[in-house]
């Protein structure tokens, strides 16, 4: 170990600004509320030299050091598809490239880094052999289960087959990987278990999902007027297929519903690159608008009314959910869209998984001021008290020193009982 501050490298397999992603998002306050504190953070990631330069503040808020390789250009969707041969699965595959690995083994090579930190298990692609270090996984998902999901909601057998299969290789992927780490983070209790139970990982720690308390500001729902129409709103990065899937099936399923009711009630989807596909359905629909990629958030959510999380398929939790009752929007999820957070449905929000249940919360909310305030308070009074991004940070980095630690302790053991040579 360093004589001065340990050295924690945190290997992130994606850049992370802007932050319009829930990963993103809980990485960087968990990076944000490391800063200055028991470590001395390097960030390693792949960025472009015209990242760098916009986000030169962002980064240097984040870490003391930042190392990036290149990223490499997208391919062709017809060469991604040999992808689905390949024996690991097409996210870790995708992750695994030349740059990325050539960054990784230099650092590995450096005397100087007390523990890396692999954020999302396939980033663990590339981990470089021999390392003797301390090491922690930041795992946002059970990944294998979000493929088994896929495949359960897969509309024909050719994409059942295809998700069935990526499963079987997260699975085993997944379960190899964790099983190499000193120690795994998990942002749930209930991922923390499966963990332990299905792949026999004995030292996975859940942290608290944290969210940002002063940038995701309260405001009590406004009132449903001229100008402001009746409002549902849902935010999410919208190339995420699991995000496609939910907004599909509410439009297909719910929202029609709702405006049968509610005429002039109007449905936005925020965040970037949505599908044609998802414009088509959009427009098969009344008064739905996709805005695409956003600077900021807060105004929608601050001028609606509900707060939908239509998700079918999904893991670890969704940092979106907390950002929403911070603001003050009323939620209306699926079980999966709630999932792992330590919240009570009816008291911070409302829980419905059929269309016609769904649609009917999203039109009383609509229609009753008062228990839109009541829902309203409740849950930003839930995440002041327990989901703070500041608890989640310091928990995070507990974790870490318990890392150094445990992996100092193993190489004393392992001095202690080592035979004896002449």
């Amino acid at each position: 170990m360093t004589l001065s501050k340990p050295r924690l490298a945190f290997i992130s397999p994606q850049f992370l600004f802007p932050n319009d992603a829930g990963g993103k998002i809980r990485t960087t306050n968990i990076l944000r509320g490391m800063k200055s504190s028991a470590f001395s953070v390097l960030l390693a990631s792949p960025a472009t030299a015209e990242d760098e330069t916009r986000y030169a503040a962002d980064i240097a808020a984040v870490c003391d050091d930042f190392i990036a390789w290149r990223p490499t250009a997208p391919r062709p969707v017809w060469l991604r598809a040999f992808d689905l041969l390949d024996a690991l699965p097409v996210n870790v595959v995708s992750d695994r490239t030349a740059p990325g690995l050539a960054a990784l083994r230099s650092l590995g090579a450096r005397n100087d880094i007390d523990l890396f930190v692999f954020d999302f298990v396939h980033a663990a692609v590339l981990r470089p052999a021999g390392l003797d270090c301390a090491t922690v996984c930041f795992t946002h998902n059970v990944e294998a289960e979000i493929f088994a999901r896929h495949a359960t909601q897969a509309r024909d057998f050719a994409n059942r087959w295809m998700w069935r299969s990526q499963h079987e290789k997260m699975r085993r992927f997944e379960k190899r990987a964790l099983g190499e780490f000193t120690s795994v983070v998990a942002v749930s209790e209930r991922d923390a278990f499966f963990f332990s139970d299905e792949y026999g990982i004995r030292n996975a720690c859940a942290i608290p999902t944290g969210v940002d308390l002063d940038f995701f500001s309260y405001q009590e729902p406004p009132e449903v007027g001229p100008d402001t129409p009746p409002t549902v709103v849902f935010t999410g990065s919208m190339n995420w297929i699991a995000n496609i899937d939910g907004v599909r099936f509410f439009l297909e399923h719910v929202w029609s519903r709702v405006v049968a009711e509610r005429p002039e009630a109007r449905f936005l989807v925020v965040g970037r690159d949505p599908p044609e596909s998802l414009f088509a359905a959009a427009r098969r629909q009344r008064n739905v608008e996709l805005t695409g990629f956003v600077d900021d958030v807060r105004p929608y959510a601050h001028a609606a009314h509900a707060f939908v999380i239509p998700l079918l398929v999904g893991g670890g939790t969704r940092i979106k959910a907390f950002e929403a009752m911070a603001m003050g929007c009323p939620v209306v999820s699926t079980s999966i869209g709630m999932e792992g957070l330590e919240v009570t449905p009816d008291e911070h929000y409302l829980c419905r998984d059929d269309p016609a249940s769904m649609a009917s919360a999203l039109i009383m909310l609509l229609d009753d001021p008062k228990h839109r305030l009541q829902l309203s308070r409740r849950a930003r009074d839930c995440v002041e008290q327990r989901f703070g991004h500041a608890v989640a940070a310091r928990a995070f980095e507990g974790i870490c020193v318990g890392a150094l630690k445990s992996h100092a302790d193993c190489h004393s053991d392992r001095h202690l009982t080592a035979p004896i040579t002449r």
